[in-house]
């Protein structure tokens, strides 16, 4: 397994883009998101190139068919674990259509199941899901936490260290009860003991 991080980009909107990229990362671009890094560094190209609208002149370029059953940014987090990534930074991966949001979420649901762990990064906030483990976050972090359960419940849901907290609470997908929590200025932990959680905070890079 890799120690750093896989970074994708996708064809989304895209406010922020990484920074400091390690010689141990990895840099892909997903279809139309190769406009936004096309003169910094990039690993590998994916994509059927319908948003880009050409094929990239790059030396590591996956093109896929149009017709096919997986996302082209779930094919590119598939070239990641097959590169022994298991941190995974999704830049330009909301905005844009929303089904593709769905997806993209729901791909990190894939990478959860599949024993890495991904974060959506849309502006100032983060998205990531968490399956049967405990989550802490730094006391530096401000402004809000939500927490929703990813499927039917989430069971022994806890919470600490914030302005809400939660003690081995069951949450379902039909009740949002996770929704605008706050950071406190101390490090917040969540757990769930059986399900997921999908989580969205702020964190300014």
């Amino acid at each position: 397994m890799k120690n750093g991080i896989c970074y994708v980009i996708g064809a989304g909107e895209c406010v922020r883009l990484p920074q400091n990229i390690n010689e141990e990362d990895m840099v892909i671009a997903v279809d139309g998101g190769f406009q936004y890094v096309k003169n910094s560094r990039v690993d590998l190209v994916v994509g059927d190139f319908d948003s880009l609208g050409f094929v990239p002149e790059h030396p590591n370029v996956l093109r896929l068919k149009p017709e096919k059953d997986d996302t082209d940014m779930l094919v590119a987090l598939k070239e990641g674990l097959k590169a022994g990534y298991l941190d995974f930074h999704i830049y330009g991966g909301c905005g844009g259509r929303f089904e593709h949001t769905i997806a993209n979420i729901q791909s990190l649901a894939y990478l959860a199941q599949h024993g890495a762990k991904g974060t959506l990064r849309d502006g100032d906030t983060v998205i990531t899901m968490l399956t049967n483990n405990v989550l802490i976050l730094p006391s530096e972090l401000t402004g809000y936490l939500s927490v929703f359960s990813y499927g039917e419940k989430a069971e022994g849901v806890t919470l600490k260290g914030v302005k809400y907290p939660l003690e081995r609470a069951t949450l379902t997908d039909n009740f949002p009860i996770g929704v605008s929590n706050e950071f406190t200025g101390q490090s917040a932990e969540i757990s769930v003991e059986k399900g997921r959680l999908l989580i969205l905070y702020n964190h300014a890079e």
